[in-house]
């Protein structure tokens, strides 16, 4: 259980607002953190991994306290079980995959785990090579290897897919899903795209001005008539499940897998029809197009 309550005091874009957040995080929940830029989305991550400091606050995690500023406690990043992979990859240039994996364990006896991440991650074949000679995807793959090396409980991810193609972002959402199921982990992963938080989070917060807008799963997070109407998308149906008297149906957002559930409606509809999918109402509202 992470108990989070803090604020702090940010200058955005927009002026000035307080980031205020006060919520608790079971175990491992895929929780994604959704926002307009300026939302204080990615001060939250820093704040939970030790990097920044808070205004005041504290931070519980299975029952340890990593920050409480009424006591003057805030414990530093290497001493909390985090992983944290940046979106902009943040490896040592001068070293290759294994030794970027090594680097921080504080023993050379700790590297059967650099061993079997790469084994399970199957990066073998890159063991050697040098971040430069990498593309995009292997970059994030050897970011989001060494987050996992030092056997965390949680990790953070900071938009770690927005530099990467479609069809590799695809790919890395299904290894982060199964990375998450295979280590138990909580994870937080902060991202702009809902076909990802459809796919990947079984929980989201909705961060507005720094506050906790709106907090759920991602059909009641983006099927409130609260949310802007921009939540429009066309998609195409990939897969059509009947699970009693639903209909749970799979579409393709821009190469991103997500999923709807329709009423007997779905049965106008079949594979590879590309529809309008409004977000408006209550219940995803499908039009075909």
């Amino acid at each position: 259980m992470i108990e989070i309550n803090i604020q702090k005091l940010l200058n955005t874009q927009n002026g000035l607002i307080t980031l205020d957040v006060n919520t608790k995080i079971h175990k491992h929940t895929f929780l994604g953190i959704f926002g307009k830029s300026g939302a204080g989305k990615t001060t939250l991550l820093r704040i939970l991994s030790g990097l920044s400091k808070p205004d005041s606050g504290k931070i519980i995690v299975d029952g340890e306290i990593w920050l409480d500023t009424d006591k003057n406690i805030n414990l530093p990043p290497q001493q909390r079980k985090i992983g944290f992979v940046f979106q902009d990859y943040a490896l040592f240039p001068h070293l290759n995959v294994y030794q970027n994996l090594c680097f921080g364990l504080k023993s050379k006896k700790d590297r059967y785990k650099v061993d079997e991440i790469l084994s399970l991650m199957e990066l073998n074949n890159l063991k050697y090579a040098k971040p430069h000679t990498l593309s995009g995807g292997q970059k994030q793959r050897v970011a989001l290897a060494r987050a996992l090396v030092y056997k965390s409980n949680i990790l953070l991810l900071d938009e770690p897919l927005s530099a990467i193609d479609n069809d590799m972002r695809s790919i890395l959402q299904d290894e982060i899903i199964r990375l998450h199921k295979y280590f138990k982990l909580t994870t937080i992963m902060v991202s702009h795209d809902i076909g990802e938080m459809f796919k990947l989070s079984n929980r989201i917060l909705h961060l507005k001005d720094g506050k906790i807008f709106n907090d759920g799963d991602a059909n009641s997070i983006f099927t409130q008539n609260n949310i802007s109407s921009k939540f429009s998308f066309s998609a195409k149906i990939i897969d059509i499940e009947q699970n009693g008297i639903i209909f749970i149906v799979k579409i393709l957002v821009n190469n991103n897998i997500a999923m709807i559930t329709m009423d007997n409606d779905a049965l106008n509809y079949k594979i590879g029809d590309e529809i309008l999918v409004s977000t408006k109402a209550f219940n995803p509202i499908v039009f075909k197009i």
